[in-house]
């Protein structure tokens, strides 16, 4: 929460499609915890509403959420890693420190963290290709269908609100989970790239995009875990091994 709080006056350029804070309280004296309240947003959750459409109209939807996406990755921040703090100089520095507390924190529920670890161990030893990326964009951490808004009753799908932005964190724009989502499948979802515009495919970035699943294979394995889908985090161990091959 106080990251999505402090990512707010970073997120200008989409702001029309956010809520607005209208609250905030970091000091537990009114409810003993952290809170915030934000203005309501009109709006159908995606997930409910684009299957309403003919699926030829689905690569509209596609191609706004990459200008939303393009518009945040424009924003240049003034350190790598979280909004709100820890910051670091280099970039291999806040994914080391990432990738470093997903291990922790699958450890803390009882859960198998070594191939997290080893990712976190090939990205030490290749620092010098993470550090490449030297300018650091917001990334939005978690923008995907599940947190936009569509307008009830246009004729084509239209966003009108983006949500949940409390993962975000000032890094490299191919480490996003939207950047992640948008190359997950060769369907609708292409049409993306129309208006977000093409990715850098050199060697260096494909093994970059690498560490960068092995992390969100990570955080998955977690919210799998938190969400009881047992299966779910069993498949994770194979496919982080596909990965970790990759990084050899």
């Amino acid at each position: 929460m106080r990251d999505e709080f402090a990512c707010q006056p970073w997120l200008v350029p989409i702001a029309h499609l956010m809520p607005r804070v209208i609250a905030a309280d970091w000091t537990g004296q009114v409810i003993g915890r952290d809170w915030m309240i934000q203005t309501h947003l009109d709006g159908v959750p995606a997930p409910e509403h684009l299957g309403s459409y003919p699926r030829s109209t689905w690569p509209g939807f596609f191609r706004q959420l990459g200008e939303i996406a393009r518009a945040v990755h424009a924003v240049r921040g003034p350190r790598f890693g979280p909004v709100a703090g820890p910051g670091y100089a280099a970039w291999s520095e806040a994914v080391l420190a990432s990738l470093e507390e997903i291990a922790a924190d699958l450890g803390g529920v009882g859960l198998d963290s070594a191939d997290v670890r080893q990712a976190a161990a090939a990205a030490d030893r290749e620092r010098a290709v993470l550090d490449e990326v030297t300018e650091p964009r917001l990334l939005t951490g978690d923008l995907w269908t599940v947190n936009c808004l569509l307008d009830r009753s246009a004729a084509e799908p239209v966003i009108t609100g983006v949500l949940d932005f409390d993962r975000a964190w000032f890094g490299a724009p191919d480490a996003d989970w939207t950047i992640r989502m948008a190359t997950a499948k060769n369907d609708e979802r292409t049409a993306f790239w129309e208006s977000y515009g093409t990715r850098d495919r050199s060697p260096a970035a494909r093994w970059r995009s690498r560490i960068y699943e092995a992390r969100h294979l990570g955080a998955l394995r977690l919210e799998r875990h938190r969400l009881g889908k047992a299966d779910a985090v069993a498949e994770s161990y194979p496919a982080m091994a596909a990965v970790l091959a990759g990084l050899t």
